[in-house]
């Protein structure tokens, strides 16, 4: 796969609306989501991300604005306000778009509970959008099995879920997928588990390896041939409000993760 970074990537027939989830905590999701989107947007695709994350990570490493008086996702959500109204682009980095989360998302769990058709206000939001201008729309999830959580797998039709090469990896993996099974049962059919990132991975240690083929084992052909290594510099590019693309393009983690989104490209072309 050397090579690929100097030139644009296949594009997809239509556009992928990726959910990036693992009710886990610190396994890289909103990592994983920030720096392929930035891979892929750098690679010549239309990108959008939807953080509906509470916390706001997606949206501060991508420099993009998110104090409470932004228009946020909350408001789509929960006001019925349109995407085409809180999506911005990321200052860093052309063809790359946010649709940012605000505080205000930690009440929507309990917001959302009264509404109609809770489970699917954020798949109604994106039909009503112009998603046919992008090529991937990536949605970084909190890290529960909230309606929030639930709200991103009935809107995507794929699901990336990364998971760390650490003890306990694998742990809370069954709930994710019973949960995933349900929703395809009842509420979103296309819904199919069609990546697995390796994240964290020490390659100094015998676990990591024992993790990994543990997880390929399992999961077959659709965990990636990229491994996430360990990063410093992937850790520290949010404090600066940006993806590791930018602010440390030749390291570890940012080669790693270009080659992770090459990977996710051209499979996607080839489906």
């Amino acid at each position: 796969m050397t090579g690929r970074r100097d030139r644009e990537w296949p594009r997809p027939d239509k556009c992928r609306i990726i959910t990036i989830a693992n009710q886990k905590g610190g396994v890289g999701k909103t990592t994983s989501s920030v720096n392929l989107a930035a891979s892929l947007a750098m690679h010549g695709a239309q990108v959008l991300v939807v953080d509906l994350d509470p916390q706001g990570n997606a949206s501060t490493a991508l420099g993009v604005d998110h104090h409470a008086e932004v228009p946020s996702i909350y408001d789509v959500l929960i006001e019925d306000m349109s995407f085409a109204d809180i999506v911005v682009p990321a200052p860093e980095i052309p063809n790359l778009y946010c649709a940012p989360a605000t505080l205000n998302l930690a009440g929507a769990e309990i917001e959302l509970v009264s509404k109609v058709a809770r489970e699917s206000r954020l798949r109604r939001a994106l039909e009503a959008y112009d998603t046919d201008k992008f090529d991937y729309v990536l949605i970084d999830c909190p890290p529960s099995l909230g309606l929030l959580t639930v709200n991103a797998l009935v809107g995507g039709d794929e699901l990336l879920i990364p998971i760390q090469c650490e003890y306990y990896a694998l742990e809370g993996l069954g709930q994710l997928i019973r949960t995933v099974d349900l929703v395809k049962a009842h509420l979103n059919q296309q819904l199919k588990v069609s990546t697995i990132l390796l994240t964290m991975y020490d390659a100094r240690t015998r676990l990591a390896a024992q993790v990994a083929e543990d997880v390929r084992n399992h999961f077959g052909d659709v965990v990636l041939n990229t491994v996430i290594p360990r990063s410093v510099r992937v850790s520290e590019a949010p404090s600066y409000g940006q993806s590791v693309m930018t602010y440390d393009p030749g390291s570890s983690g940012a080669l790693a993760y270009s080659e992770a989104a090459s990977e996710m490209a051209h499979a996607g072309a080839v489906q």
